[in-house]
C-alpha cells in the first residue's frame, strides 16, 4: 500500500500514527512546501517572547519519521492531483503514485485589498515557522508595530513581540477583540488585560490605504505610522488542489465523517477540511490543533482499511495571553449563566436542556466536565446543574453516569 500525505502538519502526524497502528509495512511519503520538522504553530509566539527554544517547538521527536518509516520530501510543493491516474505532480516535476492520499494543506493568510498595500516596506504574516523567523529579524526596541486583526493570530503575535518593540497598536473592524471566540463582556476582560500590558487598540475600523510606513483608517481617517506591519485579518483554507482535481469544496475541502473527500481514495484533514461540527450539526472548518490531529487520525485509520467516524468535533479554544488563560467551546446560544470572581469569569450557555457552550477566563477547575457535557450533548435533566455551575464535579451526575465516566478514565 502506498500512502501519500500532502502537508507536514499536526493532521499528518495523526494520520501517520493511525496508519502505523494498523499497517506497519505500507509506504508512507510526506510532501511539504515547508522545510521544517513538524512543529506546533501555537508555539510561534512563545518562541518570539523567549519562553521556549526553537528545538522545543517540535511536535514530535527528531526520530519520528525514521521510527514510523516515513519518506520526507520537504521544500517542494504539490501542484496537481490526478484522481483517475492516482498520482500527484510536484513543483520539481516529480510524479508520485498513491493508493490512498491525504490532503492536509492548511490555510493561508487573507490579505484584503487596500490602496498602496504593495508599497509597504516591512509587512509580515504570522502563521508559519518562516514567518516567525522573518519577523524576528526585524524586531528591535525602537520599532513601532501595527497589527491588523484582533483575532487569535493577531493577539498571539502581540504577545510574542510586545516586549521586543517600542509599541504595538492593534486595528480591527469588529467592535471587540477575539470576535469569533468571545462575547462582548468576556472580550472586554481580555482587552483590559492587554491594555494593562501596554497594547493599544483601535476597534470598529479598518485599513483604507497604505504608504510604505503608514496606514490610513477608513472610518476614523486616522493615520498610524509604523516600522513593521503585521497582517492577521484572517485565513483562507487551501482548497485548490482538490478543487482543481474536480473535488467538492466550500469554505474548505468537503469531507464526510470518515474524512473522505468526493474524490476516490482521497481524504482531507486539518485547517483545509470542512467537516462535521457536532455542536451545530453541519459541516464547517474548525481550524484547531486538537481537531486537526483527530481528523488526521480518523483519516489514517480509514486509509489503512478501518471504518472510523469522527462524530464529536466541536469548536474548542484554549489560549493564553500574558498569564490570562481562556478556554471556550461550543456555541453561545440560549440562556446564559454567569459566575464572576476576582479577574475571573465563567459563562455557561444552555439551550434545549443541554449545555451548548461555555467561556472560561482563569477559572478552569474541572473544565473537562463542561467540555464533556457539550461534546456528548448530555441532557441537564439528569445532572445537578446548580452544583455544576459553581463547582463542576462527578457528584453532580447520577450513579450510573458517574460509573460510566469513571470507566472511561480507566
Amino acid at each position: 500500500m502506498k500512502y501519500l500525505i500532502i502537508g507536514n502538519s499536526i493532521a499528518a502526524v495523526g494520520c501517520i500514527e493511525a496508519i502505523r497502528s494498523r499497517d506497519t509495512q505500507g509506504e508512507i511519503t510526506v510532501v511539504s512546501d515547508e522545510k521544517h520538522h513538524v512543529y506546533g504553530r501555537p508555539t510561534i509566539s512563545y518562541y518570539l517572547m523567549g519562553a521556549i527554544a526553537a528545538e522545543n517547538m517540535k511536535y514530535r521527536p527528531d526520530d519520528f519519521y525514521e521510527k514510523n518509516k516515513v519518506s520526507l520530501i520537504l521544500g517542494v510543493k504539490a501542484t496537481a492531483i490526478d484522481a483517475k491516474k492516482k498520482n500527484v505532480t510536484l513543483s520539481d516535476g516529480q510524479k508520485l503514485d498513491y493508493d490512498k492520499l491525504l490532503v492536509t494543506t492548511g490555510s493561508r493568510p487573507f490579505l484584503p485589498p487596500a490602496q498602496g498595500f504593495d508599497k509597504v516596506e516591512k509587512c509580515f504574516t504570522f502563521m508559519t515557522y518562516d514567518d516567525m523567523l522573518a519577523l524576528e529579524g526585524e524586531l528591535s526596541e525602537d520599532k513601532k508595530v501595527v497589527v491588523i486583526g484582533a483575532g487569535l493570530i493577531g493577539l498571539k503575535c502581540v504577545e510574542g513581540i510586545l516586549e521586543r518593540v517600542k509599541e504595538v497598536t492593534v486595528v480591527d473592524l469588529a467592535d471587540r477583540v477575539l470576535p469569533s471566540v468571545m462575547d462582548a463582556e468576556c472580550a472586554a476582560y481580555v482587552q483590559r488585560h492587554l491594555e494593562k500590558k501596554g497594547v493599544k487598540f483601535i476597534l470598529g475600523d479598518c485599513a483604507e490605504s497604505f504608504t510604505k510606513n503608514s496606514v490610513t483608517l477608513k472610518n476614523s481617517k486616522k493615520t498610524l505610522d509604523f516600522d513593521i506591519l503585521v497582517m492577521a485579518v484572517g485565513v483562507r483554507a487551501n482548497t485548490s488542489l482538490v478543487a482543481d482535481a474536480g473535488g467538492a469544496v466550500g469554505r474548505g475541502i468537503t469531507v464526510d465523517t470518515h474524512m473522505r473527500t468526493s474524490l476516490p481514495d482521497v481524504y482531507a484533514a486539518g485547517d483545509c477540511a470542512e467537516g462535521l461540527d457536532s455542536s451545530i450539526g453541519a459541516n464547517r472548518v474548525l481550524a484547531l490543533l486538537p481537531n486537526a490531529y483527530a481528523q488526521g487520525k480518523t483519516a489514517g485509520l480509514n486509509m489503512a482499511g478501518g471504518d472510523e467516524e469522527y462524530l464529536n468535533a466541536i469548536p474548542l479554544n484554549a489560549v493564553g495571553f500574558f498569564g490570562m488563560h481562556i478556554l471556550s467551546a461550543g456555541v453561545y446560544e440560549g440562556e446564559c449563566y454567569t459566575v464572576k470572581g476576582d479577574e475571573k469569569i465563567k459563562k455557561l450557555f444552555v439551550k434545549d436542556g443541554r449545555l451548548c457552550g461555555f467561556i472560561l477566563i482563569d477559572d478552569f477547575l474541572r473544565a473537562g466536565i463542561y467540555t464533556s457535557l457539550v461534546r456528548e450533548k448530555t441532557p441537564l435533566a439528569g445532572v445537578d446543574f446548580e452544583i455544576l455551575k459553581h463547582a463542576p464535579q462527578l457528584l453532580a451526575f447520577g450513579g450510573e453516569a458517574r460509573k460510566a465516566k469513571l470507566s472511561k478514565r480507566v
